[in-house]
C-alpha cells in the first residue's frame, strides 16, 4: 500500500468508526484505571504487613497470594458471573453487564499482584532498612515508612504489572460484560470480536492502539517515580 493509499484507508476508517473507536478506548482506560488504582489500595497496604511483620498464618497467606497471582481470567470471570447473576447473592445490584462488574472482575486479577509484588519488595528492603532507621532513632512507623521509600521501585512494578495485566485482560471483562456495543466492549474484546468477523485491519488498529496506551501508561508512572527521587 502507497503513503497515499494509507492516508486514505486511514481516513475512511476514522470517518466511518472514529466514534466507536474513541467509545472504546475510553471505556478500556476508564475500567483499568479504576480497576487499578482500587487494587493499589487494597494491595499496597495489604502487601506491607506481609512484608513487615512476622504473625501466624503469614506463610499460608504468601502461599495464597501467589497463587492468586496466577489466577485463570475465566475463573475469576466464573467467580464474579455467579456472584452477581440474578440467582446469586448479590443478584439484586443488577450490576452484570455494565462497566461496574467489569472493574471488580479486573480488581480480583490485579490486587494479588500488586500485592504479592509490594510484599516481596518491601521483604527484600525490611532488614537493612530497619536497622537503619532505628540505628538513626526512628520509631517503628517511621522505620516502616522508611521501608516503604526504598521498596517503592517494586512497588510501581507491582503496580504496572497489575495494569497491564488488567488492561490486557479479555476472558473475565467477556464474561462479565459481554461485549456490548457502546456500552462495556473494550480493546481487547473488539480485538477478538473484530478478528472472528474477518476485520482485520480494524482488529490490527485496535491492538496497536493498546500497546500505545500500555506504554504510555508506563512512561508516566516511570517518569513520575523518578521525578520524586530526584
Amino acid at each position: 500500500m502507497t503513503d497515499s493509499g494509507l492516508f486514505h484507508w486511514l481516513w475512511q476508517f476514522l470517518s466511518s468508526r472514529g466514534g466507536e473507536l474513541a467509545g472504546i478506548v475510553g471505556l478500556s482506560l476508564s475500567v483499568s484505571t479504576t480497576a487499578v488504582v482500587i487494587s493499589a489500595l487494597l494491595g499496597i497496604p495489604l502487601g506491607t504487613v506481609l512484608g513487615l511483620k512476622k504473625f501466624p498464618g503469614r506463610k499460608l497467606m504468601m502461599r495464597l497470594t501467589y497463587t492468586l497471582m496466577s489466577l485463570p481470567p475465566v475463573l475469576a470471570g466464573l467467580l464474579v458471573y455467579l456472584l452477581f447473576a440474578r440467582s446469586g447473592p448479590l443478584g439484586a445490584l443488577d450490576i452484570l453487564f455494565t462497566p461496574s462488574v467489569m472493574v471488580i472482575a479486573q480488581v480480583l486479577l490485579a490486587t494479588p499482584i500488586i500485592t504479592g509484588l509490594s510484599a516481596a519488595a518491601i521483604a527484600a528492603k525490611e532488614k537493612l532498612s530497619v536497622d537503619t532507621a532505628r540505628t538513626l532513632g526512628a520509631s517503628e512507623r517511621q522505620a516502616a515508612w522508611v521501608v516503604i521509600k526504598e521498596a517503592r521501585a517494586g512497588i510501581l512494578a507491582g503496580v504496572m504489572t497489575g495494569f497491564g495485566r488488567s488492561f490486557g485482560e479479555v476472558g473475565a471483562v467477556m464474561m462479565v460484560g459481554g461485549n456490548v456495543r457502546y456500552q462495556t466492549r473494550v480493546l481487547t474484546t473488539s480485538i477478538v470480536l473484530e478478528t472472528r468477523q474477518g476485520n482485520f485491519e480494524f482488529a490490527i488498529v485496535l491492538g496497536l492502539i493498546l500497546l500505545t496506551l500500555s506504554f504510555i501508561v508506563s512512561t508516566i508512572l516511570m517518569r513520575a517515580d523518578n521525578s520524586k527521587l530526584g
